[in-house]
């Protein structure tokens, strides 16, 4: 009798036995590793894991970057700095520490260098930056109104103060927790939650009064 291919492919991996009684492949495929093994890792001297770290965070880091100093160039420096610094610094990170709040506290000093070392306070935000995703609707006028309430959010949050934007980027953009964003700036949750209230607030004025002078 010869054999179909679902059986050779069962007999030629590792099985057990279900409930029924009869033979089934068990997934030998490795596990994919969360972001703190793989730091982990790389503290301990696997160096070619943090590739693949660069692999998850580098565009939502970029991004972040993006708003926060409004230039892109700017922020792909950075991006590339951040990483520079988790190699040399593994050593700092913690057991119990969370990769992507260590990351953006990295971020956040190294932007802040940057900026020093050039002298020049964050650039404008350039609308044109903005990622937005178009409403799918087939509708032209609807991508269009869509298209220019992301350019309309984009520039409020240019407009807003640097911590502000900061703080707001972190916890609504990135969805970092409280926790996490508090460990960044180091503050108190309840400050956190303070500032990024109020940033809120900020932001959604701004865009308000921009919508109104776009429509009159």
């Amino acid at each position: 009798m010869i054999a179909t291919i679902d059986e050779i492919n069962v007999h030629s991996r590792p099985a057990v036995l279900n409930r029924s009684g009869s033979l089934a492949p068990v997934d030998t495929a490795p596990a994919q590793r969360s972001d703190h093994a793989l730091m982990l890792a790389v503290r301990d001297g696997e160096l070619d894991a943090l590739g693949e770290l660069f692999e998850r965070h580098h565009g939502p880091l970029f991004g972040f970057l993006v708003k926060l100093t409004g230039h892109r160039p700017a922020a792909e420096d950075i991006a590339q700095t951040v990483f520079q610094r988790m190699l040399k610094y593994r050593h700092t990170y913690r057991d119990d520490g969370s990769l992507t709040a260590w990351m953006y506290h990295l971020a956040r000093r190294c932007a802040a260098d940057y900026f020093r070392k050039a002298n020049a306070a964050p650039y404008a935000t350039d609308p044109s930056d903005l990622h937005y995703h178009a409403d799918e609707a087939p509708h032209a006028a609807e991508r269009a109104a869509t298209r220019d309430d992301h350019a309309l959010l984009h520039v409020a949050l240019a407009r807003l103060d640097h911590g502000d934007r900061e703080v707001l980027l972190l916890s609504r953009f990135q969805e970092l927790s409280f926790a996490e964003v508090a460990g960044i700036l180091e503050c108190s949750v309840g400050a956190a939650k303070v500032r990024a209230h109020r940033a809120l607030r900020e932001l959604r004025n701004s865009y308000f009064q921009l919508q109104k002078q776009s429509l009159s």
